[in-house]
């Protein structure tokens, strides 16, 4: 009774999690492909709100897959979830996901922060240059994770006494040798840092403004001091996600969870609200996008 519990509560939080992500990160794509053929030119924000958008809605796709056959088509799970193609399907835009949060962040840094730093400085001045050529990185980076995660040889999950008195009970996988694929995974650490650089970088030169005009007149620099706070709460928001699903991913490529256990399900529930909760950040920290969204939901008077 417990299990059939847990298997219903995993499909509504699934369910919600997907419609929600498929209409909060499609509204990110539809808008800023919108806004960029408008002005026909390249906008830094749109083109990674875009890639934001168009990751978030391949990786919501991946896992809602992943649910419906670990509920509906339990033995045919190892065949078509750890196959090649959506294995690396998976890896994909899990990795690419995680780096254009990454950008996401570094643009917020350094369009917000205010270090004298040259270093600093430079990349500051080069950001268009910086940002492009870490997406096209990112790619390049996934690509690869995925197709070297698509050569490493996965563990089996035994399906012997799977059925007992004709009731799905959970099975536990034998797990081999499965150091190779976590160590692959393990280059996910990389953008994580990077993250966390720029978020504590936000918070020192927050921390410096609020000093120094303390100790200075008011009125204009305050503004920059609301610009701070408000890119501090969304990367803090981001990161809550962003290292809620690193977590959840890393553990699940372990193999060590009983398959279609009560935290098999809850792995795959945390893992499926990071493309949606992430990307309802993003609206709710944009003015402009919080308006257009919410016009359309007819929540607001036009």
């Amino acid at each position: 009774m417990a299990f059939s519990l847990s298997v219903t509560l995993h499909m509504i939080l699934m369910s919600t999690e997907f419609f929600i992500g498929i209409i909060v990160n499609g509204f990110l794509i539809i808008m800023s492909c919108n806004d960029l053929i408008k002005s026909r030119k390249l906008i830094l924000l749109q083109i990674l709100l875009l890639c934001i958008g168009i990751s978030r809605f391949g990786l919501q796709l991946i896992l809602i897959v992943q649910s419906l056959y670990s509920v509906f088509f339990p033995l045919a799970y190892q065949a078509n979830i750890y196959g090649a193609k959506m294995m690396f399907f998976w890896m994909f835009f899990s990795s690419i996901s995680l780096w254009f949060a990454t950008g996401l962040s570094i643009f917020y840094c350094l369009k917000i922060a205010t270090f004298t730093n040259s270093c600093f400085l430079w990349l500051k001045f080069r950001i268009s240059t910086l940002i492009l050529w870490l997406l096209l990185g990112s790619l390049l980076a996934s690509l690869s994770t995925a197709a070297i995660c698509t050569k490493v040889e996965l563990p089996k999950i035994d399906y012997a006494d799977f059925f007992t008195n004709t009731t799905l009970k959970s099975a536990t996988a034998k797990i081999q040798n499965n150091n190779e694929l976590l160590l692959v995974n393990l280059a996910l650490i990389l953008p994580l840092s990077i993250f966390v650089m720029c978020t504590s970088m936000l918070f020192i030169s927050l921390y410096k403004h609020t000093h120094r005009i303390q100790n200075g007149p008011h009125g204009f620099p305050n503004a920059r001091r609301e610009a701070h706070i408000n890119a501090l709460r969304t990367v803090t928001s981001f990161f809550c996600f962003f290292i809620s699903y690193f977590a959840a991913f890393m553990t699940n490529m372990t193999f060590k969870i009983p398959y279609r256990s009560q935290q098999f399900f809850v792995l795959k529930d945390i893992m499926a609200a990071y493309p949606a909760g992430h990307s309802v950040i993003i609206i709710l920290s944009n003015s402009k996008l919080q308006q257009l969204f919410r016009r359309i939901l007819c929540l607001k008077k036009k």
